[in-house]
């Protein structure tokens, strides 16, 4: 039983009335430049922000800390704030007994990265929104993710309850759960490089869907990190089994329904194993990095055609994420103005019709599956069913020619589906925009016409994230946004490193030296690294080693910037935190090496 059901199962229930309101609170987040916070800014939630003094005001009034983190692209959070944070009953519950604080975990990565291990590692799974109840010393008491309204009461009520009346066993809970999630296992034995690559392999191909490609059997994420060391191995080794999967995978998810095939670009995720129905949400980091991984395996695995599926996303990348100031903005919606979950990218057979030429229209049905009703309530998404050499074949018409009708029905499509609207959330992320700039230098060398956006991106990360002594998390809404973290130096430097070589930029190279020293010097002891500094929550310890999510290990990418650094500037202590970095281990990346892909593969 997890420890949210032991709250359920243990406390009676304690009905509020609706009148309950608080009296010193106002909510903060109205005008916010974070879309995602500002649209909780008309919640009569009071909103309170996550810094120093929020907890100071918990402290003061020994309330316990009710901590919400989510995104503007989540589809649960737009819920839970129709269901919840709208009601009037549950927000008098929250401002009069708690202090109620709403996080952007796009702003503030470390604190959603340590909430998200406490959720996972005490009730066995987590996601968004992510919801932490937190003691006003900052020990994590529980947590839970999306609740309908009415559980959500009842949770409410209990903690109420339970804290009136014995807030001294549930400071004790807290910091004894505290203390012993905050233990590390390190690995004493001497872990060979090749030993820790051959557990990742073997834990990747145990989890390999040699059927559909991807990890899993549910839900399919694309896994980039993990795809890159595979292909890491295949180019040292061929080994074609793995090489039959990659192509599996890759193939998989840029032919079906996790691709915009009018657009270019990649969604989040799918829902099902077969990589048809996405979650409609994009985001700057997935698309910039499947962009480079698509571009190596087209030199590796020698395969024309994912340089193609690279060139269209990072042609996406430039029309629709970028902005006039050079910074790409962060992720798209996947709910339209309407209200409706990919509503904006949806097809009913008769509006296609009502654009494409009959010969363009039998062209595209027999392609993009529009045949028989559609498969989603909104409308048929676009997928590759048909080749255009078997549509070409049945039409008995030159593979060329059907390419070009393709095309024209691309472009006719596309322009429709442009008077619609997609909500976006236009924060310009550090560390995202490090990851787009690799991808665009990537992107360039093998496409002239992306030099111009990667020469902007470039100057708006050096213009408006670097102020010449340290990095900023976010700019939007001409402000600073966000709490600046190791992901923002980790990926920015490695990105001005591309670019530096890219353009034989020296005075590029030496912000890229200077942010990767402030790096070291901020996030990293020979006892590990801190994901931010100066944490409020008292939960994670410095790690040794630091995981791979969607976007790879914060620390494994620094380590690798730094390598390439020290080739070109030499320098003593520099490297001695390379080497106490390299040497350090953990027990889980022998015993799930799945999630330590970038850390494993470090030394090869």
């Amino acid at each position: 039983m997890s420890f949210l059901s032991k709250w359920l199962c243990c406390f009676g229930l304690l009905l509020l009335p609706a009148s309950v309101v608080g009296d010193e609170l106002r909510n903060q987040l109205a005008d916010h430049g974070s879309a995602y916070l500002a649209m909780h800014g008309e919640d009569p939630v009071h909103w309170q922000q996550w810094n120093a003094e929020t907890v100071e005001r918990a402290r003061k009034q020994n309330k316990l800390l009710y901590v919400s983190s989510g995104y503007f692209a989540c589809h649960w959070c737009h819920v839970m704030q129709r269901e919840s944070y709208q009601n009037a009953q549950i927000a008098g519950v929250l401002n009069r007994h708690f202090i109620p604080v709403k996080v952007d975990r796009e702003l503030n990565p470390a604190l959603d990265n340590r909430l998200l291990d406490f959720v996972e590692r005490t009730q066995g799974y987590s996601g968004w929104p992510l919801n932490v109840f937190i003691t006003p010393e900052g020990y994590p008491l529980v947590g839970m993710v999306y609740q309908p309204p009415e559980e959500f009461q009842q949770i409410l009520a209990r903690l109420r309850e339970q804290w009136q009346s014995d807030p001294a066993e549930l400071r004790g809970l807290a910091r004894g759960t505290t203390a012993q999630l905050n233990e590390r296992s390190p690995v004493t034995q001497d872990v060979e490089a090749g030993e820790l690559r051959e557990k990742f392999l073997e834990a990747s191909l145990g989890r390999a869907d040699e059927l559909e490609g991807g990890f899993g059997a549910e839900n399919k994420f694309p896994s980039v990190p993990q795809l890159n060391a595979l292909l890491t191995i295949y180019q040292q080794e061929k080994q074609e089994r793995l090489g039959d999967f990659l192509n599996l995978t890759l193939q998989g998810m840029a032919s079906q329904g996790l691709y915009d095939h009018l657009a270019g670009g990649f969604f989040r995720y799918t829902v099902d194993p077969g990589w048809q129905e996405p979650h409609f949400e994009k985001m700057l980091y997935d698309n910039a990095l499947l962009a480079s991984l698509y571009l190596r395996a087209a030199r590796v695995l020698d395969e024309p055609v994912y340089r193609r599926t690279a060139l269209e996303t990072l042609e996406f990348m430039r029309r629709d994420f970028q902005r006039e100031n050079g910074g790409l903005l962060s992720s798209f919606s996947a709910i339209d103005d309407k209200d409706i979950e990919g509503g904006y990218y949806l097809w009913r057979e008769a509006e296609v019709k009502a654009v494409l030429s009959e010969t363009e229209f039998e062209v595209a049905r027999r392609v993009w599956d529009l045949d028989g009703p559609p498969e989603l309530e909104h409308g048929h998404h676009l997928r590759i069913v048909t080749s255009v050499e078997e549509a070409a074949e049945t039409l008995e018409k030159p593979n060329e020619q059907v390419e070009q009708i393709l095309a024209r029905s691309r472009a006719k499509l596309l322009q429709q589906r442009r008077q619609r609207t997609l909500p976006a959330d236009t924060k310009q992320i550090a560390a995202w925009n490090g990851l787009a700039l690799s991808a665009l230098v990537a992107g360039a060398r093998e496409d002239a016409g992306l030099k111009q956006a990667t020469v902007a991106l470039q100057g708006f990360i050096l213009d408006e994230l670097w102020d010449g002594s340290q990095l900023k998390r976010a700019h939007g809404a001409q402000q600073q946004l966000g709490h600046v973290g190791l992901e923002d130096y980790a990926y920015v430097a490695r990105g001005l490193l591309d670019y530096a070589r890219y353009r034989n930029d020296e005075a590029t190279l030496n912000v890229a030296n200077d942010i990767i020293h402030q790096a070291w010097e901020e996030f990293f002891s020979p006892e590990g690294w801190l994901l931010q500094r100066r944490p409020l929550l008292k939960y994670g310890a410095r790690q040794p080693v630091l995981a791979d999510g969607p976007m790879p290990s914060p620390s494994a990418v620094l380590i690798q910037a730094t390598r390439a650094l020290l080739e070109q500037r030499p320098d003593p202590a520099l490297e001695k935190s390379l080497q106490l970095a390299l040497g350090l281990r953990e027990a889980p990346m022998l015993e799930s090496p799945f999630w330590y892909a970038s850390h494993n593969m470090l030394s090869r």
